[in-house]
């Protein structure tokens, strides 16, 4: 049992020391480029990587954390593994606000 706590958190450590992946926009997301103002096109363009870029990561992180806690609190393998999925879907909505600026935020309204 000890053996299996310490494999999760050494998992859950290698995933936060991971860097995120290299994101790349979606076919709605290069529309919303597209129909941007030109003056606001680049602005928009990154802005939404920044984006998707703070979810990755708070997914990561979120999934790692939520592991962790559960490996230490003492759950088993199913009960850590969920504690990762709640970390995971919580470090998403967490990262997609996180992500961007105040700047970006007016951006992003203005060109929706």
């Amino acid at each position: 049992m000890k053996l299996a706590r310490i494999m999760m958190i050494a998992a859950g450590a290698t995933l936060v020391a991971t860097p995120v992946m290299a994101a790349s926009l979606s076919s709605k997301e290069r529309a919303r480029v597209a129909r941007a103002a030109p003056r606001d096109r680049d602005d928009v363009r990154y802005c939404l990587l920044q984006a998707k870029k703070g979810r990755d990561r708070g997914t990561v992180i979120g999934a790692a954390g939520g592991a962790g806690v559960g490996a230490l609190a003492g759950g088993n393998l199913g009960e850590s593994l969920l504690a990762g999925a709640a970390g995971a879907v919580a470090g998403r909505v967490i990262g997609k606000s996180e992500g961007t600026n105040a700047e970006c935020d007016r951006v992003l309204r203005r060109n929706p």
